[in-house]
């Protein structure tokens, strides 16, 4: 009983955390930073409204890197999204079982921290569960490299992105 007590007060604390960091993140100091969309003709549509015909006429804020951002989503893609947010630029998915590996799951945590596209604007955090003789989730050690290259391809697609921006 007392392993469960503990699992179970683990998660609260990680969920406690998750949400003061997002919280915190929100707090950033530096003024507004904006999130550039395209424009269709007559008007287009924007994901986070504002733009032509809006009744500020500004582009709303977004406090992240808007190629980190997009990137983030293009690569997790694969995992079910549990939560995120774009203003405080937290994105947390749901546990992902590898049909190849049904006996371990994986769960993403990425905090984007700046509004410049830089490699240290970017943190990963992988939990990893095994199943147990008992048919339970037991936690256990990820890779440290897993982080690491899941960090890598953010960084990449979000590189791709901005290069296939400047060329129009």
């Amino acid at each position: 009983m007392p392993f469960v007590r503990a699992l179970w007060t683990r998660r609260i604390l990680t969920a406690g955390v998750a949400a003061s960091l997002a919280a915190l993140a929100g707090c950033s100091h530096g003024g507004p930073r904006v999130f550039q969309t395209q424009e269709s003709g007559g008007g287009g549509f924007h994901l986070f409204g504002g733009g032509k015909g809006s009744k500020g006429g500004d582009t709303p804020a977004i406090g992240v890197n808007g190629y980190l951002w997009r990137a983030t989503l293009d690569t997790l893609a694969f995992m079910p999204l549990a939560s995120a947010d774009p203003y405080g630029g937290v994105v947390i998915t749901d546990w992902y079982v590898n049909p190849e590996k049904p006996d371990e799951r994986f769960k993403c945590t990425v905090y984007i921290l700046d509004a410049r596209l830089r490699a240290d604007g970017l943190n990963v955090a992988v939990f990893k569960q095994v199943r147990d003789a008992a048919g339970g989730w037991v936690d256990s050690a990820s890779a440290g490299q897993t982080e690491t290259d899941i960090e890598n391809a953010i960084l990449t697609r979000a590189r791709q992105l901005r290069l296939s921006n400047i060329r129009g």
